[in-house]
């Protein structure tokens, strides 16, 4: 059984406090939150979800075709590009990305360029661009309760986040050879505000505690795993840290079947200032910094930019 209990997220409109308290007492400790009962629609899930498993088993030839620029921010990652900040090999992973749409003249479009879409899977924009906007509610709902869970007010992020640089990441671990020395995720935190994780009924997600223990995350069926990031973490002087986690290989039995998982990485605008929101921190706050600089600082560390 998974140390980390999840919440009910039926209590964010029957018992706001007791969703805030629980939710926000799971974070401080782990810095992870198990999310269950959540309102997003089941089968429109399983849909986008089969649309991405569609994609990723095209032939590499065409998924080639829509690698996009500006460090993968759009459009298809291939294998071997994604590396774990300070790790010597690169993940085991291919993975498409979506994020949001803005006009042309919008202030921040240099920052967020235009979505890509395969033309080989029907439905595929639909139901992503469907998948994005659910998630990106449920983000700021969480970020509610945690806003208030630090005694904020509950509207604190929801400018922060409106114009979000987010990402929607379609992921897939193939099958792991015996003997491989790469490993699906290596050991990283998270660059943005919050993830919300779908998929992580599979076991493989795995959470550094504070001993130095690594805890498996066994979220129940229907529910989403949800993370504090570097930006949120920094931006609350380390009062909920953004921790360490990894996705490692499957036992032997499972060698031979692929993952697929579904994150979505909830950032802040661009040109929000990352500066102490609150005192009494365990981290001695540093220098602001606009999420934009953050961002690009990090796609560095990890080889996407």
């Amino acid at each position: 059984m998974s140390a980390i209990k999840p919440v009910s997220f039926q209590l964010y409109a029957r018992d706001f406090e007791a969703f805030a308290a629980q939710l926000g007492a799971s974070f401080e400790r782990y810095g992870f939150a198990i999310v269950a009962d959540h309102d997003l629609d089941q089968p429109r899930i399983a849909a986008a979800q089969a649309c991405a498993q569609e994609f990723f088993a095209l032939p590499q030839a065409v998924k080639q075709t829509y690698v996009s620029g500006q460090g993968g921010q759009r459009g298809y990652v291939p294998f071997g590009r994604e590396t774990a900040k300070g790790a010597a090999l690169h993940d085991l992973k291919e993975f498409w990305h979506v994020g949001r749409d803005l006009a042309e003249a919008h202030p921040f479009a240099a920052s967020m360029p235009p979505n890509v879409w395969p033309r080989e899977v029907a439905d595929f924009q639909q139901s992503q661009t469907w998948l994005f906007g659910a998630l990106d509610r449920l983000g700021g709902r969480i970020l509610e309760a945690i806003a208030h869970h630090l005694g904020l007010s509950r509207t604190q992020f929801d400018a922060a986040v409106r114009d979000g640089n987010s990402i929607l990441r379609l992921l897939h671990y193939p099958p792991v050879p015996a003997g491989c020395a790469h490993v699906r995720a290596g050991a990283h935190e998270d660059i943005n505000a919050i993830t919300l994780l779908l998929g992580a009924e599979e076991a493989g997600l795995e959470v550094l505690d504070r001993d130095g223990s690594w805890l498996g995350i066994e979220a129940p069926p229907g529910s989403v795993v949800c993370n504090i990031g570097d930006m949120l973490s920094r931006n609350v002087q380390g009062r909920l840290p953004s921790t360490t986690h990894r996705v490692v290989n499957p036992a032997p039995a499972r060698r031979g079947l692929a993952r697929y998982s579904t994150p979505f990485f909830l950032h802040f605008a661009p040109d929000y200032v990352i500066a102490p929101l609150t005192g009494g921190g365990p981290q001695d706050p540093l220098p602001p910094i606009t999420a934009d600089e953050f961002l690009k600082q990090r796609l560095r560390e990890i080889k996407l930019l």
